[in-house]
């Protein structure tokens, strides 16, 4: 392996001023630098990463926790991060809580130890054991989808995206709605999106029926057996079922398709999410986009910045939203 000292001897300069050139730092004259690149590009020179690590203070790396790794969400998220990152010379190194928020505090810790420059997090819930933690690391941080005052924050607008939805239910003639969401805990998907659709109901002064309101977990199978309960509830059926996440949308679509119930003639389904599978279903899924993509954009414009000492302040960036109709309402 070629060394700078090699390097050095081969060009004619000093370890320094090969350094200045790899590191793009300090003044070089042209010819030097010029017979230097020649040796780098004749004996295909690598940096050593670790060597310019210490040199630097920087690994180049970014932590990113996620709360399911295998979801659409989750790899959206990343992609968006990529996109900026990448051309920086950033690599991501994942880490996958698989939603047991235990094991955010275990990979926060884990990502530290590799001295990571920053750290994205997309959390399932906050609590003190985590805000205390995330304080004490004393890193750049940027939340994504929660918000832990005196950081960077990515949010998504969960409260109106779903009044919204309520809404334009209503518009379409709908006041009987069920609403199918999941833990509270989980602030964003669970408290905020539930308060949007409680607010919404009373605010167009609809009744709610507590047998229409249940509670599932993140998959389709929850989805199914919400909607089960749902009808199995009361005599009475709604005109219209909301639920938080298009997976939960599409398990509760499938129960109404196996009991006979015609979608939206009989029942008019809304998810949240717009996951590539919502527009390929039959029918398609009526949905909120909230641009998962252009948020782990924005999360790595601002750990960058916060990396390079900018923005130390808190930031609350707020993500836009679409609500797409399809055929399912």
């Amino acid at each position: 392996m070629v060394t700078i000292k090699e390097i050095a001897e081969r060009a004619n300069v000093s370890r320094t001023t090969v350094s200045r050139v790899l590191n793009s730092s300090g003044y070089v004259s042209e010819e030097a630098k010029k017979r230097v690149l020649k040796v780098i590009e004749e004996t295909s020179y690598v940096p050593s990463e670790n060597a310019k690590s210490l040199r630097t203070k920087k690994t180049k790396v970014i932590g990113a926790v996620l709360p399911k790794i295998s979801t659409e969400t989750s790899s959206r998220l990343v992609k968006g991060m990529d996109e900026i990152l990448a051309p920086e010379g950033y690599q991501i190194l994942l880490t996958n809580t698989n939603l047991e928020p235990e094991k955010e505090i275990e990979y926060l810790k884990l990502l530290k130890s590799r001295h990571v420059d920053g750290i994205i997090l997309s959390a399932t819930n906050i609590n003190r054991p985590l805000v205390e933690e995330i304080y004490n690391l004393k890193i750049p941080f940027v939340t994504v989808g929660q918000t832990i005052s005196g950081l960077a924050n990515v949010i998504f607008d969960d409260y109106q995206a779903t009044k919204d939805m309520v809404n334009f239910l209503v518009q379409k003639g709908h006041n009987n709605i069920a609403f199918i969401g999941v833990d509270e805990q989980d602030r964003a998907v669970g408290y905020l999106r539930k308060s949007g659709y409680l607010d919404a109901m009373k605010e167009n002064n609809l009744y709610i029926e507590n047998n229409w309101v249940k509670k599932g977990i993140f998959n389709v199978e929850s989805g199914f057996e919400c909607m089960k309960a749902i009808l199995d509830a009361s005599q009475n059926k709604p005109t219209a079922v909301l639920a938080v996440t298009d997976r939960l949308a599409i398990g509760a679509m499938q129960y109404l398709k196996e009991a006979g119930i015609t979608i939206p003639d009989d029942i008019a389904l809304a998810g949240m999410g717009a996951s590539e599978l919502s527009k390929y279903i039959t029918p398609a899924l009526t949905t909120i986009d909230f641009s998962i993509e252009e948020a782990g954009r924005e999360a790595a414009l601002l750990i960058l910045k916060k990396i390079n000492g900018e923005n130390s302040h808190e930031i609350i960036k707020k993500i836009h939203y679409r609500l797409i109709e399809r055929a399912s309402i």
